[in-house]
């Protein structure tokens, strides 16, 4: 990402979470003649102790000096969770403190994985790497969502997937929220990796080719580790109730694994007549 791209989502990021605080819950009165949602920028300058002029330059993705000290104060104004600091620092610090990546993403998984997510039988597992790129997967996941080996490798992309394939749309019984959490964990990555070019090339990639990319990115949601209950309506097996893990997979490569637990509601059940017995 370059310096006009980071200053450009970072200006987006500001603004939108500017837009979800209302003054009520700041302390600050209500006033009148609000013509757009939350704070004004003169309300996040004063929670934040800083000027009026400074926070609206670092709104406008000004090439302005920024402090992790003062970032921290607009982090408390705009009631960022921990991992919307680490995006917040990450786009606004001129220097790079993230991870260095290869030139590369990780394309095997080791075996002991595989065999581990091979072993959660009845929970659908996935393994994306940094770009959410999928490199592994077990047999549930592959009844319960899609068939990943009929797709060719290059075009493995979780995010991508998601608005290309009308299956996976149909899936979900609120779509949005579905893929609103794999955005929120995206995100985190587009803050981690500020520097690889790859992601700016992405986002135009698919704001040109997915109109609802763009509008649900906009909301610049920003999650680590969603917690999520996810509902599916599967063309085969009917209701299904999920609860989503992810969790980093440590080692060299920046993998993570995606678990759909079932819910006690009967849905592993469901799982156990769908999928082969070996």
């Amino acid at each position: 990402m370059n310096a006009e791209a980071r200053r450009e989502a970072l200006s987006v990021f500001l603004k939108s979470q500017r837009a979800k605080i209302s003054p009520l819950s700041a302390g600050l009165p209500a006033g009148t003649r609000r013509r757009t949602p939350g704070l004004r920028r003169e309300e996040v300058a004063q929670l934040a102790g800083v000027s009026t002029t400074w926070y609206t330059w670092l709104e406008q993705g000004r090439d302005i000096q920024v402090s992790a000290s003062v970032l921290d104060n607009v982090s408390k104004a705009l009631r960022l969770t921990a991992d919307e600091r680490s995006y917040l620092y990450s786009l606004a610090l001129d220097t790079h403190t993230g991870p260095e990546f290869p030139s590369e993403t990780q394309s095997e998984i080791r075996p002991s994985l595989l065999k581990i997510i091979r072993e959660l039988k009845y929970s659908p597992t996935i393994v994306t790497d940094r770009r959410c790129q999928i490199v592994g997967w077990n047999d549930a996941a592959r009844h319960v969502f899609l068939d990943f080996e009929q797709v060719p490798a290059a075009q493995r992309n979780l995010i991508r997937l998601l608005f290309a394939r009308k299956e996976l749309q149909r899936l979900a019984v609120n779509w949005e929220d579905f893929v609103g959490g794999f955005l929120a964990i995206f995100r985190t990555y587009y803050g981690q990796y500020v520097d690889d070019e790859w992601y700016t090339e992405f986002l135009r990639d698919m704001d040109k080719n997915y109109p609802d990319f763009n509008r649900l990115w906009q909301r610049s949601t920003v999650n680590n580790a969603p917690d999520v209950l996810i509902e599916f309506r599967h063309s085969k097996a009917g209701k299904m109730l999920f609860e989503l893990t992810s969790m980093h997979v440590h080692g060299s490569a920046d993998l993570r694994c995606i678990i759909y637990t079932p819910a006690a509601d009967g849905t592993e059940m469901k799982l156990m007549k769908m999928i082969p017995k070996m």
